[in-house]
């Protein structure tokens, strides 16, 4: 059963929300942050980001960056451009990209759910990636940027969501990428009451995006617990930020691959090397996307190619192994190109599907020797992998739209 609880929000003021609001911390590097902070001084990049705040001889994971986060972060409060909500409340938080609309519930997930595994991971995380939003989470006491989670319709849920729907937005707005982004509170104590009731009947619930953070939240839980040996498991440090979406609200878009080199060999010798494992369909200049699992896009030399995967390939019952990004890694990635841990190995790049095929082609066109279009990855594909209490190859998912970091602050101490 899985406790997903309201809080006491600290958000932005009706005005602020839209200049405000901010694409999660990792979507941007050091150069990218600092161009979107000079454009819009009120993004909430500042504070998931504050290296910004110095030149560049300061390193990013300087003592001083934390400090600075944890200041803005005061500073925005007492500036009144961040509110405190004056009870616990849950939010709905509806996406809406290229007319197509998704609404999660943005909460508070349990660390113990993470731990006891109620909440089902499907990646593994890095340590440098976690010690740095330790920091950031512990310094600022709150958690700034939500974790995407996901998990199976539930009618009573789906149904108070769509009433509150009815009712008044608490926010409006469309961001400068063309989403639109709609925000109502949840403040009456019965929809609140059926709404974490409703919440305990579910078993499984599944992080979507955002490994990394949910790691770094609990790990600072742990040690507030250890710090406070008294704790009771209501204090807000046994929580973390999430936004939950019930699965069918939700679209992955493909992670498609590039690669530097054919290790070696000339384009028609690899071409009969993949062959073993591949039918291939030249497709000329006209570019592939995948139509269905088990097909996947290559582009080479100025062309493009359907590869279908064999019967012999495709036939696993290992979830992981049945993933097209696992039938790609094994019987092309590694047999062939020799590129055998995609976390590490130079010779592989990852671009998100929301960049379309034409990124692909350029990067190609650029200096790199081919590059592969896949089918997404499903949502019933990831609960099996997490089910099984396995890992996915890296890069599996891209999910669209990003949700928006800054609109929901959720402080470790009571307000």
């Amino acid at each position: 059963m899985a406790d997903v609880k309201p809080f006491q929000c600290i958000r932005p003021n009706k005005e602020a929300a839209a200049r405000v609001a901010a694409l999660p911390y990792d979507v941007y590097n050091r150069e990218e942050a600092k161009g979107e902070i000079a454009k819009e001084p009120f993004s909430f990049l500042r504070i998931d980001r504050a290296e910004t705040q110095f030149d560049d001889s300061v390193d990013t994971y300087d003592d001083r960056v934390y400090a600075r986060a944890g200041e803005l972060l005061r500073n925005m409060i007492s500036d009144g451009i961040l509110i405190r909500e004056a009870k616990e409340c849950y939010y709905v938080y509806e996406l809406i990209m290229n007319g197509r609309s998704q609404t999660g519930l943005a909460a508070c997930a349990s660390i113990d759910d993470y731990l006891y595994n109620v909440i089902k991971k499907h990646e593994n995380t890095r340590e440098d990636k976690e010690q740095d939003r330790i920091r950031h989470v512990d310094i600022c006491d709150a958690q700034t940027g939500p974790i995407f989670l996901a998990y199976r319709s539930h009618e009573t849920i789906n149904k108070i969501i769509d009433e509150v729907k009815q009712g008044e937005v608490l926010y409006g707005f469309t961001s400068p990428d063309g989403i639109t982004h709609n925000v109502w509170a949840i403040k009456e104590e019965d929809k609140i009451i059926g709404i974490r009731n409703a919440f305990t009947g579910i078993d499984s619930i599944y992080i979507a995006d955002g490994h990394h953070r949910a790691a770094s939240a609990v790990k600072v839980g742990l040690k507030r617990r250890k710090s406070n040996p008294g704790f009771d498991g209501t204090e807000e440090f046994n929580y973390f930020l999430s936004v939950f979406f019930p699965e069918d609200q939700l679209m992955i878009m493909p992670y498609n691959r590039v690669v530097k080199d054919l290790n070696g060999y000339g384009i028609n010798e690899f071409l009969d090397k993949i062959s073993k494992y591949f039918i291939i369909e030249p497709m000329g200049k006209q570019a592939y996307s995948p139509d269905k699992k088990g097909s996947f896009g290559m582009y080479a030399e100025g062309s493009w190619y359907k590869l279908t995967a064999r019967v012999a390939v495709k036939n696993s019952c290992d979830p992981v192994k049945a993933l097209d990004v696992s039938i790609l890694q094994d019987y092309l990635l590694s047999k062939i190109l020799g590129i055998g841990d995609p976390r590490t190995d130079k010779r592989i790049d990852f671009i998100g599907g929301i960049r379309g095929l034409k990124e692909l082609e350029r990067r190609v066109n650029g200096g790199m020797a081919a590059a592969f279009s896949m089918y997404p990855t499903g949502i019933t594909e990831l609960f099996a992998v997490s089910d099984a209490g396995i890992l996915m190859p890296p890069k599996s998912t891209w999910f669209e739209p990003k949700l928006r970091s800054g609109l929901f602050i959720h402080k470790l101490t009571k307000i």
